[in-house]
């Protein structure tokens, strides 16, 4: 475990970990939680809308103590808790980390969103997106703020690669594109040199919190999008910045 000195950051290293449904952020959560618990005290917030599942998924496995892996339920649109409001998701993390003092490290794993999903720096220190080689090779392609804007993007199952006809490499290249440099990893929970590629990435970034060396980014708030509704107009375009778009018919913008 890493000592902490009066220089140090007094509290955890918050790491979020966004993606779609099914891209496997919780076995990313697992596969990280295997390879670190022996140097680090770490602890983990899930988000689900109605459930805990992905918490029991979690202490089923067995990768740390049941104790610190907890769950909230947001009960609304999984962005509107990890950016809009992210009231319940820190007192969660305040909450845990008091209750196992001293953590090293807290993951933040959110409810199943699309490409535009992203963190508030006021909730979490550095953030990672999660896509799978299953959802299709150019879904890295095409972009958006989760994708292009996370400190690490995960590709992962890539052991499945053969099985939907996607070229690992080629997929890794566009996201790298996309990403315009930024950090791409592929990673197979059948592969322990590729958990240890991202195991290796999450201690590097707790050293440069802990030596104040990183300075969490704002990605940018999720992009325009559409929700259809009852109304004659058949629905509305709003963003989830502190201004919503109009209403495509002109109207009052809308807020969650």
């Amino acid at each position: 475990m890493t000592a902490q000195t009066t220089s140090q950051p007094r509290r955890a290293l918050r790491l979020g970990v966004a993606g779609p449904v099914g891209t496997g952020k919780s076995s990313t959560i697992a596969n990280l939680c295997r390879a670190l618990s022996e140097e680090f005290r770490i602890g983990v917030i899930t988000n689900d809308i109605y459930t805990d599942e992905d918490a029991r998924f979690l202490r089923s496995e067995g990768v740390l103590p049941g104790e610190r892996i907890r769950a909230v339920e947001t009960g609304a649109c999984p962005h509107t808790a990890i950016r809009d409001d992210v009231t319940m998701n820190l007192l969660a993390v305040e909450d845990l980390e008091r209750d196992f003092d001293p953590l090293d490290i807290v993951l933040v794993e959110s409810g199943g969103d699309n490409l535009t999903a992203t963190f508030a720096p006021s909730l979490v220190d550095a953030q990672l997106f999660v896509l799978d080689v299953a959802g299709g090779g150019d879904v890295a392609r095409k972009g958006g703020p989760g994708i292009g804007r996370a400190d690490l993007l995960v590709i992962n199952k890539i052991d499945l690669a053969p099985y939907v006809d996607v070229d690992v490499e080629q997929m890794l290249a566009d996201a790298s594109q996309a990403r315009e440099g930024r950090a791409v990893v592929g990673v197979s929970r059948k592969q322990p040199e590729t958990v240890e590629t991202l195991a290796r990435w999450v201690r590097e970034m707790h050293a440069a919190f802990l030596g104040g060396g990183h300075t969490p980014q704002d990605p940018g708030p999720m992009a325009p999008h559409f929700h259809a509704d009852d109304s004659e107009e058949g629905g509305y375009v709003h963003s989830h910045d502190t201004t919503d778009l109009e209403r495509s018919s002109g109207g009052a913008g809308h807020t969650h």
